[in-house]
């Protein structure tokens, strides 16, 4: 018998960073359209965190053995987290609850195109701030003005539907949810930063954080009718895609294919990759959901893809990994989001 085939470590890079690029591009365009189908915010961050915890959650349970037997105990609610209660708490509240009811809740409210620059574009601002507050990073003149293009292109985005918030528009709330997410996930970047957490251990930590906090929370509330399901009654072929692509492919495949992408190409270059997302968003979004491409929002995207690239650029001269490069690492947890 011929032996499996064994592919090359380009083409494994390669592979992932199709992938990585391809998930996170499709959770912008699929969490909008999901926004006009039947489930609530509330039942698609169920099944995001459910699909994922049928994976990660035995995942957890065998690295947690495996510790055990090298005689680390390390680990928390009841032996499915291999991070301990407070990193699994703090880690799970911001990257995994958080974020995810943040950002789906922005869905309902404003168009993909808009979370296409809000989120990716306001990830590398926040974890900055943070880093400088926390970790103590230091601003360089060139990560200043890749900051300053990114709050610009933001402007341009947002900035007209804070004009029209008082002519009854609800379009502003969805910004302000996208960009609030993205500082939920960049106070999940620098937990990971700062306490050196690695990625699979993360992402199965804040998986279990929020299977053990949010699951049975809704499942009451949502039983005692003080918060509107749809689970119910939604078409179950929606809530099996839901389950699929929200939980085990933005959280597991993407976690994991980035994590092989960082392998191959390292993070500078991996960032740069990842800097494809707002565009293809945004184009997906035009594409597919039928939604207009105004210049503001071109004049956004440019801006906002232009600074990223500027961190990066930096980044590299410097050979030091900035805190924009550092939240697309954290990233390797599975959310974009990723």
């Amino acid at each position: 018998m011929s032996a499996a085939p064994r592919f090359s470590a380009r083409t494994i890079g390669i592979g992932a960073a199709v992938v990585t690029v391809g998930v996170w591009t499709a959770f912008i365009v699929i969490a909008r359209a999901s926004a006009g189908r039947s489930l609530t915010p509330f039942d698609i961050a169920f099944t995001r965190i459910f699909g994922a915890s049928l994976v990660l959650l035995p995942w957890g349970a065998w690295l947690v053995m495996q510790d055990r037997a090298k005689g680390s105990a390390s680990s928390s609610f009841f032996g499915l987290s291999p991070l301990p209660l407070r990193l699994t708490a703090l880690a799970g509240v911001c990257g995994g609850l958080a974020y995810a009811l943040l950002a789906y809740t922005g869905f309902f409210f404003a168009p993909a195109s808009h979370a296409a620059v809000l989120m990716p574009g306001s990830l590398p601002l926040w974890t900055t701030l943070l880093a400088v507050l926390v970790l103590r990073d230091r601003i360089t003149p060139l990560r200043a003005l890749g900051l300053a293009l990114i709050v610009l292109g933001d402007l341009f985005v947002g900035g007209a539907s804070l004009l029209h918030a008082l002519e009854g528009g609800v379009i502003w709330k969805g910004d302000l949810l996208f960009m609030s997410a993205a500082f939920c996930w960049a106070c999940y970047s620098i937990v990971v930063r700062q306490h050196g957490l690695e990625a699979v251990r993360a992402t199965i930590a804040i998986t279990v954080f929020a299977f053990m906090t949010y699951v049975p929370v809704y499942l009451l509330l949502a039983a005692s009718g003080v918060v509107t399901s749809r689970l119910a009654s939604a078409p179950m072929g929606e809530v099996l895609f839901q389950l699929l692509f929200q939980g085990i492919g933005s959280v597991v495949i993407s976690g994991i294919a980035f994590t092989r992408m960082i392998q191959y190409f390292g993070p500078v270059r991996s960032t740069m990759i990842t800097a494809l997302v707002p565009g293809l968003s945004a184009l997906g979004a035009v594409v597919f959901l039928g939604e207009p491409l105004y210049w503001n929002l071109v004049a956004g995207l440019l801006l906002v893809t232009a600074g990223i690239l500027f961190g990066v650029q930096r980044s590299r001269a410097a050979g030091t990994k900035s805190p924009a490069v550092a939240a697309a690492a954290s990233a390797s947890g599975g959310c974009i989001d990723a």
